[in-house]
């Protein structure tokens, strides 16, 4: 069983009666749940274990990162209950497309979509274990390169996704029952013209999918101390975003912060609405090239 696991959730706790008014964020991920590969990883990329000197920083990031064109295969799963599966209409997966394309596209990172499957069963539109892992060993496509995202109509707990990191393989990289949850669970709702209002341009699955990239929460440990997502190009946030907080600004970490800085309630991997949203750091950008090469590319 894949263990080496990151569940990078991205809350949200809603009305089970108004699905489409979110109210506030809650997410109970951290670094805690990540594998020690990965840790170690983002430890001497960030240049703070013993092994991360900036010359071994330097021939870390020169060796695994690639310095053209990403292009990434992508599998669709739309899986609704029988109550709900009208409401994800034909036009939805190629739109959601265009949405991952139009975040990353800047950063030459590209996705092909491959295959779009549809399934209709109540046990898996919700996402609850065993169903959940019954559902990925039955629907996964692909190699370890390739981004499977699950958008289903009843996601448990009313979050609004949550994905796994990369992690190395090992000798098992070309068994993919080891690897069959890796992947990214998505709300079919926050797919552009879904329900969740605010949240449905599907900047949602962009958020997920720079987690199966390897970045981690711009508010990763909740604190103004420490190494937070292991990013130096991201400012210092204590807490998650809720909305698009812009007057007054949102500065969780002031005394972190340069007088000119503010939350980075605009980035990707914060949780604002998807309106919101505007871009990844150049070092994240680095961040998830390092991760592609090391981990996901030819796997």
């Amino acid at each position: 069983m894949f263990t080496h696991v990151l569940l990078a959730s991205l809350g949200l706790l809603a009305a089970a009666s108004e699905p489409s008014r979110p109210k506030t964020f809650d997410c109970g991920t951290d670094t805690t749940h990540a594998s020690d590969d990965f840790i170690k990883t983002i430890e001497a990329l960030h240049g703070k274990s013993d092994g991360g000197s900036h010359a071994a920083r330097a021939a870390l990031t020169a060796r695994d990162a690639p310095s053209g064109p990403i292009a990434i295969d992508a599998v669709f799963h739309i899986v609704a209950t029988a109550a709900k599966k009208s409401t994800i209409t034909n036009d939805m997966p190629s739109a959601q497309l265009d949405s991952l394309n139009e975040a990353y596209k800047p950063y030459d990172i590209t996705f092909n979509l491959v295959n779009v499957t549809w399934t209709t069963n109540d046990n898996w539109a919700v996402g609850d274990k065993p169903a959940d892992d019954e559902m990925k060993k039955a629907l996964r496509q692909g190699s370890y390169d390739t981004l499977n995202l699950y958008f289903q109509t009843d996601l448990t707990g009313g979050v609004l996704g949550r994905c796994t990191l990369p992690s190395s393989m090992g000798q098992n990289k070309a068994d993919p029952s080891v690897y069959y949850n890796d992947g990214c669970n998505i709300n079919a709702n926050t797919m552009p013209q879904g329900a969740m209002n605010g949240y449905n341009a599907g900047k949602t699955a962009v958020h997920e999918t720079g987690h199966w990239l390897g970045l981690l929460h711009t508010f990763e440990g909740y604190s103004c101390d420490g190494p937070g997502d292991y990013i130096d190009d991201t400012p210092m946030e204590s807490t998650a975003t809720d909305g698009c907080p812009t007057s007054p600004v949102k500065r969780s970490c002031p005394n972190q912060q340069k007088a000119d800085e503010h939350d980075p309630i605009h980035n990707y991997m914060d949780y604002s609405i998807d309106s919101c949203y505007e871009g990844f750091t150049d070092l994240q950008v680095q961040r998830m090239r390092n991760m592609w090469g090391m981990y996901r590319n030819g796997n």
